[in-house]
C-alpha cells in the first residue's frame, strides 16, 4: 500500500512538472515575440519616419491649405469648403480638365501601339536588336524637359530644321508656325510626347515578352496558329500585367503633362492642361490655397483612373 500511495503521489507531481515547463516555454515565446515586435519596429521606423515626414505631414499639411484662403505671401483666413466649390464653377479650370482628358485620350493609345510594336521588333533578336533599344529609350533618359527645349528651337519657323525638312519633302512651308495655333500645336507636342514616351512602354513589354515560354509559340506553330492568333491568345494575355503597367504610367503622366505645353505653347491659353492651370494659379495669381484645392481634386481623379485601370486589367487569378 506504502508503495502503491507513493506511486500515486508521483503522478500529480510529473503532471505539475510539466505544466510548469509548458508555462515556461509559453512565456519563452511570448517574450521572443515581443523581442521580435520591437526589432522589427526598429528596423521599419526610419521608412516609417521618412513616410510621415515626406507624405503624410505634407498631404495633411496640404489639405488643411485647402480649406484656406492662403496668399502664398501675406495672412490668410479659414474659409472651409470653399475653394472646393469655386472648383466646380470654375469654367477655366473645367476647360483644363476637358483638355487634359482629350489630350490623355490622343496620346495613350499611339503610345502603347508604337511601344509594343518596338517589342515585338525586339523580340525577334535580330541583329542590332540591343543597339536599336537603347537609342529608342535615350529620350526618355534625357528627360522631357530637355526634349522640349530641343523641339522649341526645331520647330520654330524659317529657322528651325523640323519645317527645312518638310519643305524639302514638300509637305509644308519653310515658314510653318507649329505653337501657334490650338491644332498645330497640339499634333506637334502629341508627336513628340508619343516619340519620347514609347520608348518606357517598349522597355516594359519586351521584359514581360521575354517571360513568356517560347514552347507555347512553338506548340501554336504546330497547330498552324497565324501570327495574329499567336498575339491575341498567347502574348496578350500573358503580359496584361506588363500591359496594366505601361498604361497607367502612360495615363497619369498624362494627367501631369506640364513641361511640354509650358515649353513649347505656354502663349496658347487653349492648350493649358490641369498642372499648368494649377502653376499659374498658385504662382503667378497667388491663390496657393485654391490652387491646393486643385491638385488635390487631380490626386483624386489619377486615383481613381489608375484603380479601374487596374481592375480592369487585372489578371483572372487575382482577387
Amino acid at each position: 500500500m506504502t508503495g502503491l500511495e507513493g506511486g500515486g503521489d508521483l503522478a500529480p507531481g510529473r503532471g505539475h512538472g510539466s505544466q510548469i515547463a509548458a508555462a515556461r516555454a509559453t512565456g519563452r515565446r511570448s517574450a521572443f515575440r515581443r523581442r521580435s515586435a520591437r526589432t522589427g519596429f526598429l528596423l521599419v521606423s526610419p521608412a516609417f519616419a521618412l513616410v510621415c515626414v515626406f507624405v503624410l505631414f505634407p498631404l495633411a499639411f496640404a489639405v488643411y491649405i485647402s480649406l484656406t484662403n492662403w496668399p502664398l505671401i501675406g495672412p490668410y483666413h479659414y474659409i472651409g469648403l470653399q475653394n472646393y466649390r469655386d472648383l466646380f464653377s470654375d469654367p477655366e479650370f473645367r476647360h483644363a480638365v476637358v483638355f487634359t482628358f482629350t489630350y490623355t485620350a490622343i496620346v495613350t493609345p499611339p503610345i502603347f501601339l508604337v511601344g509594343y510594336g518596338l517589342a515585338v521588333l525586339l523580340r525577334s533578336n535580330r541583329p542590332g536588336a540591343q543597339i536599336f533599344r537603347t537609342l529608342y529609350f535615350l529620350p526618355f533618359v534625357v528627360g522631357l524637359t530637355t526634349v522640349s527645349f530641343l523641339f522649341a528651337i526645331e520647330l520654330q519657323p524659317n529657322s528651325g530644321g523640323v519645317d527645312w525638312l518638310l519643305s524639302k519633302l514638300g509637305v509644308a512651308s519653310a515658314s510653318q508656325a507649329w505653337t501657334v495655333t490650338h491644332d498645330r500645336a497640339l499634333i506637334a507636342i502629341s508627336l513628340i510626347v508619343v516619340w519620347f514616351a514609347s520608348g518606357l512602354t517598349m522597355l516594359i513589354l519586351t521584359g514581360g515578352m521575354q517571360g513568356i515560354p517560347r514552347e507555347l509559340y512553338e506548340a501554336a506553330d504546330v497547330d498552324g496558329a497565324s501570327w495574329w492568333k499567336k498575339e491575341l491568345r498567347i502574348t496578350v494575355p500573358l503580359l496584361r500585367r506588363s500591359i496594366a503597367l505601361s498604361l497607367i504610367i502612360s495615363v497619369i503622366g498624362s494627367f501631369l503633362a506640364f513641361n511640354q505645353f509650358f515649353i513649347l505653347a505656354q502663349n496658347n491659353v487653349s492648350l493649358e492642361t490641369v498642372v499648368e492651370w494649377i502653376y499659374q494659379t498658385g504662382f503667378s495669381s497667388y491663390r496657393l490655397g485654391y490652387a491646393t484645392a486643385m491638385a488635390l481634386f487631380l490626386v483624386v481623379v489619377i486615383g481613381l483612373v489608375s484603380m479601374g485601370q487596374f481592375l480592369a486589367l487585372r489578371d483572372d487569378t487575382e482577387l
